[in-house]
């Protein structure tokens, strides 16, 4: 720990922290191979890396492994309730900079991200675009210093297109959550089950039988809905995208405006990106006894503003369950203050899944260091290559083979004479 800046809860949690890291690793074999990489070639040495990322025994991988390049790392974490204050610990024992802890107050939250911010780094990671959008309103002349970052979430990416196309982006970012091996299975497979893990472990409730009301169809919405009918729920899905909608109809699901919906769900779960999806009309339509959950990154997506304003009154009844009387005497529940229910309920994505989705991230700030002359102040994905490299580490990892294309065959594809023979 010499030299070493932190601001954790509790050092001395760091023991407990260093074996759920441990627990990580042994599901987290992509990165693993990175970092067995990293150690020997040291391709980071010298490079200073900020990161803003729910703190958790898989990012702690993530951070190990960067450190084994040989980046220094300051660490911050995106949510004030996400932190894993046992891991936050160990990490500082790794030689990580970190300041997070869990329960940060608003201005706690963004002094940790000032915090990290004001080193100058080189490279920037983020879950959500908090750390980007503070460095371009708050500290523009260090973002100008950047040579590039990094963006883990759908939200965050919106964000960050949003900078780019109106021309005030200081640096080049790659989009992680854009790349195959992230979406279709970090915000598929790992938010759907996640999802349902936080709500369960916050209520204890049965979810067969249930009707579930899924706001959003994109990738997060997919794994939702799917995880809650596998479970024996019937799932409704509401969604202001005309095509996601009728994909939705068409995998089987029943779809129809929140106003409707808001009659007959039992349990609501936002994954829009958007803010007040379900506001205090659609609140008093509902059921005595329905349960209000977040899967979005921010916790605008439920009001909890117009839940307050109608409620006459409040009381915690158990962890992460609130309960709001409604004036007509009907009681309505939100989990975990209407944050992300995944994170703050449960222990987010599995390790599995944030194996690639790290394995991303690490190789996303290889290619900013090894491109950064070249790239522009844009929002890139990162190479089809990369995607395709992971996915052959993953599937060893499993011991599972699959078929190459014979040369013939390469030909073929890659020819227009060839047709019907």
């Amino acid at each position: 720990m010499m030299n070493v800046e932190f601001k954790v809860k509790d050092i001395s949690l760091a023991k407990e922290g260093k074996i759920q890291i441990e627990w990580a690793e042994k599901h987290m074999p992509v990165l693993l191979h990175i970092r067995e990489k990293f150690s020997k070639e040291k391709p980071l040495s010298g490079i200073k890396i900020s990161a803003v990322l729910h703190v958790t025994k898989e990012t702690a991988v993530l951070v190990k492994t960067l450190i084994a390049g040989g980046a220094e790392v300051w660490l911050a974490g995106s949510n004030p309730l996400s932190t894993q204050d046992e891991v936050a610990a160990a990490l500082v024992e790794e030689g990580a900079h970190v300041f997070a802890w869990r329960g940060e107050t608003s201005d706690e939250y963004y002094w940790c991200i000032e915090r990290i911010a004001s080193i100058k780094p080189d490279i920037v990671l983020d879950d959500g675009a908090d750390l980007h959008a503070y460095i371009h309103s708050k500290l523009r002349r260090i973002g100008e210093g950047v040579w590039g970052g990094t963006e883990e979430t759908t939200t965050g990416v919106i964000r960050l297109r949003a900078l780019e196309r109106e021309g005030i982006l200081l640096y080049p970012v790659i989009a992680v959550n854009n790349s195959l091996t992230k979406y279709l299975f970090d915000n598929r497979y790992g938010t759907g089950q996640s999802t349902i893990d936080g709500i369960l472990r916050a209520t204890n409730i049965l979810l067969a039988g249930k009707v579930v009301v899924v706001a959003g169809y994109g990738w997060v919405g997919k794994g939702i809905a799917m995880r809650a009918r596998g479970m024996g729920a019937r799932v409704i899905v509401t969604e202001v995208d005309p095509i996601k909608a009728l994909e939705a109809v068409m995998d089987g699901f029943e779809v129809m405006p929140m106003r409707e919906a808001a009659k007959i769900g039992d349990i609501f779960i936002t994954a829009t990106g958007n803010k007040d999806v379900i506001r205090a009309e659609h609140m008093i339509l509902m059921k005595d006894g329905a349960i209000l959950a977040n899967a979005g990154h921010f916790n605008v997506e439920v009001s909890v503003n117009d839940l307050e304003k109608i409620s006459r009154s409040k009381r915690i009844i158990r962890n992460y369950v609130t309960e709001y009387e409604l004036p007509n005497g009907k009681k309505l529940y939100l989990l975990a203050e209407g944050r992300l229910i995944n994170l703050v309920a449960a222990e987010g994505h599995p390790s599995e899944v944030m194996d690639m989705s790290f394995a991303n991230q690490a190789y996303a700030v290889l290619y900013i260091m090894r491109n950064r002359d070249k790239l522009k102040r844009k929002v890139y994905v990162l190479p089809r290559e990369i995607d395709e490299e992971i996915a052959r580490l993953k599937l060893k990892s499993m011991n599972i083979e699959i078929d190459e294309l014979t040369e013939e065959q390469k030909k073929y594809l890659s020819s227009w004479q060839l047709g019907t023979e």
